[in-house]
């Protein structure tokens, strides 16, 4: 959301840019055979610094939904067009989403195609979140968190095991995605999505909680939103002892986990550039963040659809190899595409270039 009819906040344009500018990082290695493990999601249990990336987004959607929409509902807004341009708004993200599954699927010859998606599960919470913040005042936010992650805790405990393979999630996938799953088995008919159906509980959460922490920010009251997030990681790092962190099942302890970090990381954005006038880094991806990770996905699908990527990296990042290692030559791919693409965006901020979809 914009936020165009009321004050933008620098730092959380800062904080949403950082993010997209570390999803194109940890999305863009020079060799997948060669990562640096923090670059790295982790395999199953577990979270990972990268783990915490989409997280801070989909937290990110739900404070701007307070900064955009909290201020038109206080002043008595009509709901109705406010929904509708909720609704359509999410539809065009999901919508973007399944363009370039296609484009993807078309170039890079995969065998099937993928519904689900990074760009489908914002689109999904972003409209969520927004109807959330026109409906549901404070009190009603925070009792809706509570049901999602009591409702899905116990659904996920009450399931027959946590691993990939015989649970909750991945029945579901199997049942109702398939073959457009992002994981498809043809010999056992076997789905899974780490953006899947019932998963999505948890990303709502996450959503939810940014919108709760968003009107903490917008009525100035950082205080109370340190200790919410505080008390959230406190909270998931326990639940995490009986229901582990989870980034593909998305778990309830892993949404009070990442999104407390969140918080916690608004709070210190909002102290350092809001409050001491420090520059807002990141700022000009996070005015075009939709833009900037579509524009880094079509690129890398061009890249490696018309056979290009590998003559690249072997001719521009080959000879660093004897001095940094294959680890590091593989990450200076990645810090050279978001420098790329950070000038990129700094040079659209400075023509007042938005692509807001």
């Amino acid at each position: 959301m914009s936020g165009s009819a009321s004050r933008r906040i620098a730092s959380v344009d800062a904080l949403r840019g950082l993010t997209v500018a570390a999803m194109l990082l940890v999305n863009n290695p020079g060799d997948w055979d060669h990562v640096y493990w923090p670059l790295e999601h982790a395999g199953w249990h577990g979270c990972t610094p990268t783990d915490l990336i989409f997280p801070f987004f989909l937290f990110i959607v739900g404070v701007s939904a307070a900064l955009a929409l909290g201020p038109r509902v206080d002043a008595g807004a009509a709901p109705g067009p406010l929904r509708a341009a909720v609704v359509q708004r999410g539809l065009r993200i999901f919508g973007l989403g399944l363009l370039l599954h296609a484009l993807a699927w078309w170039l890079m010859h995969r065998p099937e195609y993928r519904v689900l998606g990074v760009l489908q599960r914002i689109g999904i919470c972003f409209i969520a979140v927004g109807l959330v913040a026109l409906r549901l005042r404070a009190r009603g936010q925070w009792l809706l968190l509570l049901a999602l992650l009591a409702g899905y805790g116990a659904l996920l405990q009450s399931g027959p095991t946590l691993d990939k393979l015989g649970g909750l999630n991945q029945r579901l996938d199997t049942a109702v995605l398939g073959r457009f799953a992002y994981e498809w088995n043809a010999a056992t008919g076997i789905a899974f999505d780490p953006e899947g159906l019932l998963s999505t509980l948890g990303a709502l959460a996450t959503a939810v909680l940014g919108l709760i922490c968003g009107g903490l920010l917008r009525r100035g009251r950082s205080r109370d939103l340190m200790l919410t997030g505080l008390a959230a990681a406190l909270a998931g790092w326990l639940w995490s002892g009986w229901l582990p962190f989870n980034k593909q099942l998305w778990t309830p302890s892993f949404v009070l986990w990442t999104g407390g970090l969140a918080a916690v990381a608004l709070v210190a954005a909002h102290a350092w550039i809001d409050r001491r006038g420090h520059r807002p880094w990141g700022r000009a991806f996070g005015l075009n963040a939709i833009g900037a990770y579509a524009g880094a996905w079509m690129c890398t699908v061009l890249l490696e659809g018309l056979g290009w990527m590998a003559p690249l990296y072997r001719g521009v990042f080959g000879p660093l190899g004897p001095l940094l290692g294959p680890q590091g030559q593989s990450l200076a791919f990645a810090v050279a595409f978001v420098a790329v693409w950070a000038v990129i965006v700094w040079r659209l901020d400075r023509r007042g270039w938005y692509w807001k979809i």
